[in-house]
């Protein structure tokens, strides 16, 4: 085997490595991406189910969602203020069915989707958010320019929307790296700054971490 020949497999297998990587990356995304949301939704249940059967509420400000936050961060760090706790159990109460949860939205889209108090408006924005696949960004953009509310009085209902996907941001994986829900969640100082690569490197890393402790 000649050299150049040599040099040309060995390029192909890093190549085809590299494919391997970044498929798997993106997996542990999307992985990411549920498991937040759904420990969370899980998180906001059984704070519901332990009010109705003690018939006693957390609500904002409450001694109960109080004393919940406050043993959650001595446990498990960062990610449980009040406010948080608050937003899980409002989570629950919003989508009472796990499978009217999109696997598609972060937990931060969830957040910024609970805002929204008109059931039907915040259907809207969430199935358009789903369909045109918008990052954390545009969902915010799209809500501060009203276009459900636009939409509702024109006419011209399709040329509101295509000026609504004007410098549109579309999602990607790496949109998930960059939700400071999931650098609590994966206890990834926020503090600290990386670069793209650094990113995925400490969460994959963190995943494999947390791997290990799981008895075989």
């Amino acid at each position: 085997m000649t050299e150049l020949i040599k040099k040309k497999a060995y390029e192909q297998l890093i190549a085809d490595i590299g494919v391997l990587l970044e498929e798997a990356r993106k997996k542990v995304y999307a992985h990411i991406n549920q498991d937040l949301v759904k420990t969370y939704w899980e998180l906001g249940r059984r704070i519901v189910e332990y009010e109705q059967k003690g018939e006693e509420r957390a609500e904002y400000g409450s001694e109960l969602l109080e004393r919940i936050s406050q043993d959650l961060r001595q446990r498990y760090g960062k990610g449980f203020g009040r406010r948080n706790v608050l937003d899980m159990r409002r989570f629950y109460l919003t989508y009472k069915k796990w499978q009217t949860v999109s696997a598609e939205l972060s937990w931060s889209h969830y957040i910024e989707l609970l805002s929204i108090d008109n059931e039907l408006e915040r259907n809207f924005y969430e199935k358009e958010c789903q369909n045109e696949r918008w990052s954390l960004r545009e969902l915010k953009r799209q809500i501060d320019s009203a276009l459900f509310h636009r939409l509702a009085v024109s006419k011209n209902k399709e040329g509101v929307l295509k000026l609504s996907k004007e410098s549109q941001i579309i999602r990607t994986e790496e949109d998930v790296i960059r939700d400071p829900y999931v650098l609590e969640f994966l206890q990834i100082a926020l503090a600290e700054k990386y670069t793209e690569k650094e990113f995925e490197q400490r969460i994959i890393d963190n995943l494999y971490e947390e791997s290990d402790k799981i008895p075989v």
